[in-house]
């Protein structure tokens, strides 16, 4: 009886430990296994990618770094969407990424007004740097007007007649060919011409913006007429119309609360002096994530924490896609895997530090 009452309680106390570690493995919280979210990476990834054809081809190099890291990745070219359906989207977890937010642009969308009229924060965040203080954006016009009319300022157009050099249907007011609606830069331009001292002689023209490029700003410039248009970079628009040869960027002065740099040293092909005194916060492009997902998946907050993409190789890339009538999305892709193997050292290292290894 003795030795069947210790067989019992030994076989009570395996039991119980058997359930305590158990119980441990299935909180994650103690030495029974791993912590939630620190397991090998892998799972499902929605990815966005935004409605301007210059981030494509990021978009598409992180895809397929998400993909080789483990992840079962959705095409971005599935969801591609505006910045104003893109970040509603991801607050509500509808989206889980995309790599085409620029800030401090994109600034606006970190936060909705509630009915009282109070902001609060969105359960999004910027990640990683693609382009670190390289993504530009301004006014430009045909230089050829520019040299005859010695114009060099947004401002200067606060004078009626030289607004009306650009002023294509008549109603006294300068043409600016702008962004697509919902865009951020749309807004912006808006508040530009609200605000600033030249905007009541000029009114934002809203249309695709390729096809306000291609179809009426490049024909203008090659038929020697006047026109004002915005763009930035990376883009392949300074690639068909060159700063400095076809086209000048005009200064502008800031809105007056606007804290951030707004100045650009060594800029090719401004109208004034150096640095040129753009209007615009020089941006960052960056990933944006929703939290919970980047809570979830360690492994990929800091692969988009190490991810950089050079400039120049978006440029070059955003060229070729221009020079296309029909560039497809299996093209993008093909170059995003080009690029990949080109870097792939490079990668191997952002892989295996997203991989903590």
């Amino acid at each position: 009886m003795r030795t069947s009452r210790a067989l019992l309680i030994a076989g009570v106390a395996l039991l119980t430990l058997a359930a305590a570690c158990g119980s441990l493995a299935e909180d994650g919280n103690g030495d029974g296994g791993p912590a939630a979210g620190d397991g090998p990476p892998g799972g499902d990834i929605t990815m966005a990618r935004a409605t301007w054809d210059t981030g494509w081809f990021q978009a598409a190099i992180y895809a397929q770094l998400l993909d080789e890291l483990g992840y079962d990745v959705s095409d971005p070219a599935e969801l591609t969407r505006d910045a104003n359906t893109f970040y509603p989207a991801l607050a509500q977890e509808e989206v889980d990424l995309w790599v085409n937010g620029w800030f401090p642009l994109h600034d606006i969308y970190l936060e909705r007004e509630l009915f009282s009229g109070q902001l609060t924060s969105e359960p999004i965040e910027p990640v990683g740097f693609q382009v670190k203080a390289g993504a530009i954006q301004g006014y430009l016009i045909d230089k050829a007007t520019a040299d005859a009319m010695g114009i060099t300022s947004m401002s200067d157009l606060a004078d009626p007649a030289v607004a009306a050099i650009f002023d294509t249907d008549g109603d006294g007011r300068a043409d600016l060919y702008g962004c697509n609606d919902g865009w951020g830069c749309n807004v912006v331009i808006d508040d530009h011409i609200d605000e600033l001292v030249w905007g009541g002689n000029v009114e934002q023209v809203v249309g695709e913006y390729n096809d306000l490029i291609n179809d009426i700003v490049r024909p203008r410039i090659g038929a020697g007429e006047p026109v004002l248009f915005y763009t930035w970079t990376p883009n392949w628009t300074i690639d068909v119309v060159v700063p400095g040869t076809d086209v000048v960027w005009l200064e502008s002065p800031a809105l007056p609360d606007e804290e951030a740099d707004t100045s650009v040293a060594g800029l090719a092909g401004c109208a004034a002096g150096d640095p040129c005194e753009l209007g615009w916060p020089v941006n960052d492009i960056r990933a944006v994530a929703n939290i919970e997902f980047l809570e979830e998946n360690p492994a990929v907050r800091r692969l988009l924490e190490v991810v950089e993409i050079p400039l120049q190789d978006i440029a070059d890339q955003n060229a070729r896609m221009a020079m296309e009538a029909d560039y497809t999305d299996e093209m993008v892709r093909a170059d995003a895997a080009a690029w990949i193997e080109m870097n792939r050292s490079l990668v191997d290292g952002w892989l295996a530090t997203a991989r903590g290894t």
